[in-house]
């Protein structure tokens, strides 16, 4: 918690009394960082320990099989939990402490890298199925989620969460999962490790794409954020504090969307929940109730020795990020939003042919939509064929879209329809 200011005030009058709270709580990311207390045996020192009784055998195998690949890849991290993996010389409680790495401590990311521009994209959906149980959404998501861990050059590691997104590998979590390491790896629910290298971040919007060399794999269904209202049922999935507990599912409610919340000197627009998160859970999914991936589980108020947060989580909106996550696809960094340069009143009006239209009340000088012939004071009646009622409809048919394409907009002006094709371009980021 970077700042806090709590303060308690007190009045009475005529035997009432008022008891006032104010307070600042600063957001924090929730990833779990790992500090490796003891020296590590040499890799030929480095054994397996045999598996332990049957249900102990996926979270020992998960174990052992995450140790051997980050041994084998340099990174100077063990897993001594529970004595899975130990040495004489080491205890199998309290291996690890959780704490913020200090100023000065992460390093230049230099995990290697994946080539860019191969065409692949993230999809989402702007429809969806029946609703489904806790436990088909669990069924349906959980084998998409994965561990991430990340290692550090002083022999740290810090350990988050991801959400495949293609059969052949491309992953989504937080760039604070991945940034400062000198390698990355990521682990199924089957156990099943895979050396990742790193496609693209961006520390500021809090997005990383990661690629393992895989094929089938169990790829999650993204759905459209924008439709989700506030007290809707969602749930998260994730590493909370660390891979003891891999794969915890959480539910809860939307609490708020489109909330803006200050961290890291930048501000976020981001999906309020109060589905539990806990450090680990960076990066993973949360999931609307028919399945689908709408958000990725970022940050959580944390409490204090003075006061106690509960229930605050947030999560970055898939629906207005998702153009963010291709441009780290396609170029490693973030390019601007494609725009069309014009300003809409948000209330729809009646238009000559019966239906209702959009009223232009700005036009972008040189920008898209005055190139494509827009006046203030006309009005969008249809994108793309599609009759739109509102701004939020005209967005998301924009975000289809990618700079240098066409979109159709059919006009109204002075009672006259005409098509404007709209050249979309970049914006600066």
């Amino acid at each position: 918690m970077d700042e806090e200011n709590n303060n308690l005030s007190l009045s009475r009058e005529q035997g009432i009394q008022e008891v006032v709270l104010h307070y600042e709580q600063t957001a924090q990311p929730i990833v779990e960082y790992y500090v490796q207390p003891a020296p590590l045996p040499g890799r030929k020192q480095s054994q397996p320990a045999p598996f332990t009784p049957k249900r102990h055998r996926g979270r020992n195998f998960f174990l052992v099989c995450l140790a051997a690949v980050l041994l084998s890849g340099g990174t100077i991290v063990a897993l001594h939990m529970s004595g899975v993996i130990g040495t004489a010389d080491t205890k199998p409680s309290n291996v690890y402490e959780w704490r913020v790495p200090s100023a000065g401590e992460e390093s230049k990311t230099s995990i290697p890298a994946y080539p860019n521009g191969d065409g692949t994209k993230l999809r989402y959906e702007e429809t969806h199925g029946d609703t489904l149980t806790i436990q088909q959404v669990y069924e349906k998501v959980n084998p998409s989620t994965v561990t991430v861990m990340t290692g550090l050059p002083n022999g740290n590691a810090m350990v988050g969460t991801g959400v495949i997104f293609t059969q052949d590998g491309y992953i989504l979590t937080n760039a604070h999962v991945i940034v400062g390491g000198t390698e990355c790896y990521v682990v199924l629910i089957t156990g099943e490790c895979f050396e990742a290298k790193l496609v693209g971040f961006d520390e500021e919007k809090d997005l990383a794409v990661i690629k393992v060399d895989g094929h089938d794999l169990p790829a999650a269904q993204f759905g459209d954020s924008d439709a989700l209202t506030v007290g809707d049922t969602v749930y998260a999935i994730g590493n909370p504090l660390g891979v003891n507990l891999r794969g915890t599912l959480t539910d809860g409610i939307v609490s708020a969307i489109n909330r803006d919340v200050y961290v890291g000197g930048t501000t976020m627009t981001l999906i309020q929940t109060n589905a539990a998160l806990n450090n680990g859970n960076s990066g993973g999914p949360l999931i609307n109730q028919y399945g689908q991936v709408v958000g990725i589980n970022t940050m959580k108020m944390g409490s204090s020795t003075t006061m106690s947060v509960e229930g605050l989580g947030f999560a970055i909106p898939i629906a207005s990020t998702a153009y963010m996550i291709n441009d780290l696809i396609a170029y490693g960094e973030i390019h601007g939003e494609v725009v069309i340069g014009i300003t809409v009143l948000n209330a729809s009006a009646a238009a000559a042919d019966g239906g209702t239209g959009l009223e232009i009340a700005e036009v972008v000088k040189n920008g898209p939509g005055e190139q494509a012939g827009i006046q203030v004071g006309d009005y969008v009646l249809a994108a793309d064929g599609e009759r739109l009622t509102s701004s939020n409809d005209l967005i998301r048919i924009r975000r289809r879209h990618e700079a240098g394409e066409i979109l159709r907009l059919t006009m109204e002006r002075d009672g006259k329809q005409y098509t404007a094709e709209v050249i979309l371009r970049e914006s600066a980021k």
